[in-house]
This record gives C-alpha cells, sequence and structure tokens, in this order.
C-alpha cells in the first residue's frame, strides 16, 4: 500500500497535453495583427528570450535577487530592451491568451482522475514554475486542490529542479517530503527535484529507457491513480 498522503502536481504538460496548445498559440500569434512586420518579430524574439532565459535560471538555485524580476530582466538586458515590454509580452501570450485554449487541451480524463484521488483520502496541490491559479480555473479544477505555488513566489524563489519547492509544497500540505509523491512530465527538471526534497515521484507519459531511483511512470493521467498506489 502506498504510504503517500498527497500528490503535488507539474501544471504545464502534465495537467493538459502541451503540443495542441503549443500549436494553437502558434496558430494566433500568426493570425493576429501586431502592428506590422517589426512589432511582430519583436514579440516572436521577446518570447524566445524570455523562455532561453528561464532555462538557464534553473542552475542558479534560489537567488539573492527577485526571480520574478530577474526572468524579465535578463532578457531584457540580452535584447537592450525594456524589462516592463518583455513582462507585457509574457503576461499577453503566455499567461493571459492561453487560457482559452486550455479546456481543449485538458486531459479527457482530467477531474474524474483528480476527484479519485480525493476519494481515495489524498490531499492536492500544484507546483509549478509558472503561477498556476488561472490556469486551474480555466481547466475547471481550481477547486480540487488544497494548496498551489509557483516557483516565482517570493517564499521560493528559484526554479525546478531547485529543491526548494517542493518541500515548501510538502510544508503547505502539512506534510513530511516522504508522504507527498510529485507528478510531472520532465524526468530531468520534475523527477530530479523532487527526488531531490525527498518526495516520491510520478512521471507521466513515458514509457521505457532507465528512471530514477524512486521514481516511476505513467503511460496516460488515467493510470495516476494505481500507479500512485502501487
Amino acid at each position: 500500500m502506498s504510504r503517500h498522503r498527497a500528490v503535488l502536481f507539474d501544471l504545464d504538460g502534465t495537467l493538459y497535453a502541451a503540443k495542441p496548445l503549443r500549436r494553437a498559440m502558434l496558430l494566433e500569434l500568426a493570425r493576429t495583427p501586431l502592428r506590422g512586420p517589426r512589432q511582430a518579430v519583436r514579440t516572436v524574439r521577446r518570447l524566445q528570450a524570455f523562455r532561453s532565459v528561464r532555462e538557464e535560471l534553473r542552475d542558479l538555485g534560489d537567488t539573492s535577487s527577485s526571480l520574478d524580476d530577474e526572468q524579465y530582466a535578463a532578457p531584457a538586458a540580452r535584447l537592450r530592451d525594456d524589462p516592463a515590454a518583455v513582462r507585457e509580452v509574457v503576461a499577453e501570450w503566455i499567461h493571459r491568451r492561453p487560457l482559452r485554449h486550455l479546456p481543449a487541451a485538458a486531459w479527457p480524463t482530467l477531474r474524474p482522475t483528480l476527484e479519485a484521488l480525493r476519494e481515495r483520502g489524498l490531499a492536492l496541490g500544484v507546483f509549478s514554475d509558472y503561477p498556476p491559479d488561472e490556469k486551474l480555473a480555466a481547466l475547471g479544477v481550481d477547486d480540487l486542490f488544497d494548496v498551489t505555488l509557483a516557483a516565482t513566489d517570493p517564499e521560493i524563489n528559484a526554479f525546478k529542479p531547485h529543491p526548494c519547492g517542493f518541500l515548501a509544497g510538502a510544508s503547505r500540505l502539512g506534510l513530511d517530503p516522504s508522504e507527498v509523491v510529485y507528478v510531472g512530465d520532465r524526468v530531468e527538471v520534475d523527477a530530479l527535484g523532487a527526488l531531490a526534497a525527498g518526495l516520491g515521484c510520478v512521471i507521466l507519459g513515458q514509457s521505457g529507457g532507465p528512471a530514477p531511483d524512486g521514481c516511476r511512470f505513467a503511460p496516460t493521467f488515467a493510470d495516476l491513480p494505481s500507479t500512485i498506489a502501487g
């Protein structure tokens, strides 16, 4: 029988399929008038620089400065741009516009699977590199989670795989890390971070290949209850 008392989830690519959302956003970007080709190129460059910098910032762990500010200041410096302009482009194209497409990208079994986990007495939480609350509401499952955290929250201030956010999730759930299992979709970020913090780990949608000690694979979202219980 599983010793776990709670499940902490990644969000992007875990609670919904990432590829359909990416396709929808690429189409929307291509179809949206952006005041001429220069503005379109500037928007794409800002988004690319933002994503690139965030991956680089994974190596920093907790910093002495605000990670929420640094994720905009660093790409702006690289582009010789205004951090406020980068922040606004990200707010529009990564935070606001995707919300309308999330219901179509959600796993068909998303809500029933989460309800099944709750019926087994497991508390549920989300720890994501991005703020999760608006996305959970768009997915129609915000009522099922006991805690939500983002890597840019001041008390975390570190992207995955730094263990700080995983430990904060366990603490907010009132549990020892060993009583929590983390569900994500990236071994190098989700699994390594969870295991470093002492949580159990399930990686969604992968099969074959070696799994890190203490981590298992669940072929589909619907398989999570049996994988966690096993």
